[in-house]
């Protein structure tokens, strides 16, 4: 709606994990360089996890479009399953056919696939993401998969991504033996108030116009008070102020539109489940709905575009006629030209028609008559007769 405005090849505040608008803060930049490591070593199981929000799928898709050399990747992001269902989604995902087999024919596919690919020189990964939602039972059978191996080396690297509360499920006596595979280990923590404002900036300079708006310092403070520094909360109040100050036409944030838009999204007792912030509005005035305000100045700037585009339309439409006219009696007037001018060639023609009638043309007279007619018919002038 306001990249046009603000010069945008993209939306900058997108809630999509798209790895172009990646900002590796100090903890991201700690995680990258483990898991990357890890990957490259061929380590057994990591572990990655961090608050909802905090970009833990952002880099998961950043390290796979990396295409580490001769990796075969494997993802799964629907975790509520059962035990064959989850095994039936990893050998889809592998390009096996998994309808309608077991769970000892689908084990039996994947290990066959795995020394496939091991003799081939081939490294399958596996990615589960949302892992916290896997029940200890479960958690013990993607264990289980990690003794898929040949005589010298695991055929499968499994990259468990999640929540913290999948670090107290892996918590649990049941899980030992899982927690001692776990070669790489980090976590995603949110963002700081100087890591939050480069964030913005970034996120800015990547869809293409890093100067579209300003915020001021106090804008900043407040973003990051809304959002405590993880980047999802950051996007949608980044976006909601890019909405408020297309509607407005202005180009700087100040503090008064990011305490209005975090009113207008009750974003504390949304987000977090506590009281809304103190609010500069009347106590007792209502409270409208999330984003009310900013979708109702954005419907005005609409029509007003609506009214402008319509005018210029309009002119252009007029402008097109008018030339189209010029044209037509332009070329109204060539047709007349040459229908004279084909008129008096007739009448030449005619002319040398009557004159070669009148002469009897023996052959001493031929070439007389000849040349009486190439005069008639203006040839000749100023060349050979």
């Amino acid at each position: 709606m306001y990249e046009e405005f603000f010069s945008f090849k993209k939306k900058p505040f997108e809630l999509v994990p798209d790895p172009d608008f990646i900002y590796l803060s100090r903890s991201h930049k700690k995680a990258i360089t483990y898991l990357d490591y890890g990957i490259r070593e061929r380590a057994g199981f990591l572990l990655l996890t961090g608050d909802v929000g905090s970009g833990k799928t952002t880099l998961i898709r950043d390290l796979i479009g990396k295409k580490y050399e001769r990796a075969v990747l494997a993802k799964v992001f629907n975790t509520r399953v059962s035990v064959e269902q989850l095994l039936s989604m990893i050998n889809d995902d592998f390009g096996l056919k998994a309808d309608g087999k077991d769970k000892v024919a689908l084990l039996r596919d994947l290990n066959d696939f795995l020394l496939e690919q091991y003799a081939a020189g081939n490294h399958p990964i596996l990615i589960i993401d949302e892992a916290q939602n896997l029940e200890a039972g479960l958690l013990e059978e993607v264990r289980l998969l990690s003794n898929l191996e040949s005589s010298h080396n695991k055929l499968l690297q499994i990259i468990l991504v999640g929540q913290p509360e999948l670090r107290e499920t892996m918590a649990s006596p049941g899980l030992m033996q899982l927690r001692q595979r776990i070669s790489v280990s980090c976590h995603l923590h949110a963002l700081g108030p100087a890591e939050t404002a480069a964030y913005i900036r970034h996120r800015l300079e990547v869809a293409g116009n890093r100067d579209a708006v300003s915020f001021d310092e106090q804008a900043l403070d407040q973003i990051f008070r809304f959002s405590r520094g993880i980047p999802r909360l950051v996007n949608i109040i980044c976006d909601f102020l890019m909405l408020a100050a297309f509607a407005d036409e202005t180009r700087v944030i100040t503090e008064e539109m990011t305490r209005e838009v975090a009113q207008d999204l009750d974003f504390e007792r949304t987000y977090w489940g506590t009281a809304a912030p103190a609010s500069p509005r009347e106590p007792d005035a209502p409270r409208p709905a999330a984003g009310v305000e900013a979708l109702e100045r954005i419907e005005r700037r609409l029509d007003a575009i609506d009214v402008e585009l319509g005018a210029r339309l309009e002119g252009a439409l007029t402008g097109v006629e008018q030339g189209m006219q010029r044209m037509q009696a332009e070329f109204s007037g060539r047709i007349g030209q040459q229908d004279r001018q084909v008129a008096e060639l007739g009448e030449k023609v005619e002319t040398v028609s009557c004159a070669i009638e009148g002469l009897v043309l023996s052959p001493p007279a031929r070439p007389a008559a000849v040349g009486f007619a190439r005069r008639l018919m203006g040839f000749g002038m100023g060349g050979k007769k």
